[in-house]
């Protein structure tokens, strides 16, 4: 079982995403102490692109700080092995095709595999072009995950029989981002997940408060959060550790009582 799996072992998870030298790199290195320490049950890394096209405003803005910054791919690695000794938790990274394709797809899984990371997830990938990542992520073992979208009904079997990890089941159609209500037949999509797949399947996109976390909570085995937790280190910049912490264990303590 990989270690991934392991963050759903004990009741429901909590996935945490941070973008990566947002608002510096050092700064990420504390946050992802901070989101772990709190009660994160595995941790997404925004590895930052130009081009974000699944990511709404706060995580584009947010890219673009980054970038801005001078964050390369090089240094995020090098971020990663020196915070991985000290953080337990499973962390995968979420960026795009391009990025991975302009480190060179084998150097950058063997790497990321080296650095201690235990997945990759990339979402402008379709499932019919998985085979460009999925067979290296195998050699390096690294777990290839696979997104689910509410318009992905008659694909969710064959997307689920060859998934590894966790399911990313997507609650809302669109790009990332908080939203005050998510309106899509959540339940529906997650039965047929259920029928298809053996693995754990997290519900991300649109989630931001305890009360949403508690109620998608009832539906997978986890939740996964990110542009609210970009937008509050967006507004606290390298001051956000407390307002993360006590957003983390609120959301932790939300998905538990389900």
């Amino acid at each position: 079982m990989s270690r991934i799996q392991n963050a759903f072992d004990h009741g429901k998870a909590f996935v945490a995403f941070l973008t990566c030298g947002d608002p510096d790199l050092e700064s990420t290195e504390r946050y992802i102490e901070t989101i772990a320490q709190a009660g994160a049950d595995l941790i997404e890394l925004g590895v930052p692109f130009s081009d974000p096209t699944a990511e709404g405003p706060v995580i584009q803005a947010a890219n673009m700080r980054a970038l801005a910054g001078g964050v390369t791919t090089e240094k995020i690695f090098d971020m990663v092995r020196r915070v991985r000794p000290k953080v337990k938790v499973p962390m995968v990274f979420m960026t795009y095709a391009n990025v991975v394709f302009s480190y060179g797809t084998e150097r950058f899984l063997s790497t990321a595999a080296e650095i201690g990371m235990d997945g990759i997830i990339l979402p402008d990938v379709p499932y019919e072009e998985k085979a460009d990542f999925a067979p290296a992520c195998e050699r390096y073992g690294l777990d290839f995950i696979s997104l689910i979208a509410p318009t992905s009904k008659e694909r969710i079997a064959m997307i689920a029989k060859e998934a590894s990890g966790f399911l990313y089941c997507v609650s809302s159609l669109g790009v990332t981002g908080i939203r005050s209500s998510i309106t899509s037949d959540i339940g529906a999509m997650m039965e047929l997940v259920r029928s298809a797949a053996k693995l754990p399947a997290a519900i991300g996109f649109g989630i931001a408060t305890p009360e949403q976390a508690e109620n998608m909570a009832r539906y997978g085995d986890g939740v996964i959060v990110g542009s609210a937790i970009v937008k509050l280190i967006a507004e606290h910049g390298r001051e956000a550790e407390p307002y993360l912490s006590a957003y983390v264990r609120s959301m932790k303590e939300a998905v538990s009582r389900t």
